[in-house]
């Protein structure tokens, strides 16, 4: 037998109210559990670091142990190291010759040829990525026991299928392609290992490239920045201009120059002058003969000038360093005498070995007087003295 229950058609108004404010309290004593265990992540989310501060900071170092025992590398490893590191962008630490195919890195950071042989090159024949310039790897080869790396599409000529096809006829034959267009426009490199390419993954062969390559997120100017001793750096970031500068430290520090001017000096030297500011602010000349500073000149707002042409940074084959000493400074460390612009050893008419000249060394004797040779006019014997006669005196004229 079912019990049948009835409800009232009506419920009355206070009855309603009070079974919301019930539902509203048990709902508000279920939800603090959870609120309290929220409250508990806020600190920990405080001190962890935000997604600008982890793209700011540096990449973690990945420790490569034991390279040499690992086994040869496999083709699912080969492919996904291809897929890992091809097409990726870096920053150069290095400066590559365009065309250039023979530059060889080794586990152990040295490069071949070195830096001064590679910078001289790119004068040669031109640089497919200077210190810190941004450089994309175009392709990757994984030979027997190195890794070939090509980077700004590499030191082969490219063309097209076309541009090798001749049409000939009556009037002679002729290509379709322009054969200046087809001009290398990058390099390569290659990472060698000692007897093959071992199990790699793409953070460890970046590791292993990080002497040339920079492929964290940083500028050109941090990149070439590490490049440089410490007071190059420090000048650079004042935007100060230090004499020895070449043009690529210059715009580093100052940035491009709004006004040029080409002159001659009075030795007829030719230089260019860069022109940073204009007054009622600071103005600063900077002076270049060839590639280097020469001078560096400051006008002030208040009047004071300054100038500086001593030589404080010296570069060489694309390296930087300090300028050394003055040559008086350096004679002065080594207890020398400067150099002086009188000649050494006097012009002499002496033979090796022959008595120095008496009268050279004894100022105060005076040579003994010479005797006239006959027929010298001087002597008295050949021109004796001649009597002077009168002339005779004219009568007056009437």
């Amino acid at each position: 037998m079912i019990a049948k229950v009835e409800y009232p058609l009506a419920i009355p108004a206070g009855a309603l109210m009070f079974r919301r404010i019930i539902r509203s309290s048990a709902l508000a004593l279920l939800a603090c559990p959870m609120a309290w265990g929220q409250v508990k992540v806020v600190p920990d989310q405080k001190t962890s670091p935000t997604a600008s501060d982890q793209s700011q900071t540096a990449e973690p170092t990945v420790q490569i142990v034991d390279l040499d025992k690992r086994p040869k590398m496999e083709e699912h490893t080969r492919m996904l190291l291809i897929q890992a590191i091809n097409a990726e962008f870096a920053r150069s630490r290095k400066t590559f010759p365009v065309g250039y195919k023979d530059i060889t890195l080794t586990l152990d950071g040295k490069l071949k040829p070195d830096d001064g042989r590679l910078y001289q090159l790119a004068l040669t024949y031109g640089s497919a990525a200077r210190v810190g310039d941004r450089i994309q790897i175009t392709n990757i080869a994984i030979k027997g026991k190195s890794i070939y790396l090509e980077i700004n599409g590499g030191p082969k000529k490219k063309s097209k299928w076309y541009e090798h096809v001749t049409i000939s006829g009556l009037g002679g034959s002729m290509s379709p392609g322009d054969a200046n267009q087809a001009q290398a426009t990058g390099a390569a490199l290659s990472l060698e290992f000692k007897n093959y390419v071992p199990e790699l993954s793409g953070p460890e062969l970046k590791q292993l490239l990080n002497p040339v390559f920079d492929f964290s997120v940083k500028s050109a100017a941090e990149v070439y920045l590490e490049t440089v001793p410490p007071k190059v750096k420090e000048a650079i970031k004042a935007h100060e201009v230090l004499v020895g500068m070449n043009h690529d430290m210059v715009v580093m520090s100052k940035d491009r120059p709004p006004q040029k001017m080409r002159e001659k000096d009075d030795k007829g030297t030719e230089y260019e002058e860069w022109i940073y500011g204009k007054p009622p602010q600071d103005v600063t000349f900077v002076r270049f003969v060839g590639d280097e500073v020469t001078q560096v000149k400051i006008m002030r707002v208040n009047g004071e000038k300054v100038v500086k042409t001593e030589k404080e940074v010296d570069v060489r084959d694309g390296v930087v360093s300090l300028a050394a000493a003055t040559a008086q400074s350096a004679a002065d460390a080594n207890h020398e005498q400067p150099a002086s612009d009188q000649p050494v050893h006097r012009p002499s008419l002496k033979r090796e070995g022959e008595a120095d000249d008496p009268m050279v060394h004894h100022p105060n004797i005076s040579p003994p007087p010479q005797q006239p040779r006959k027929g010298d006019p001087t002597d008295p014997n050949t021109n004796p003295a001649v009597q002077q006669v009168p002339k005779p005196q004219l009568p007056p004229p009437n």
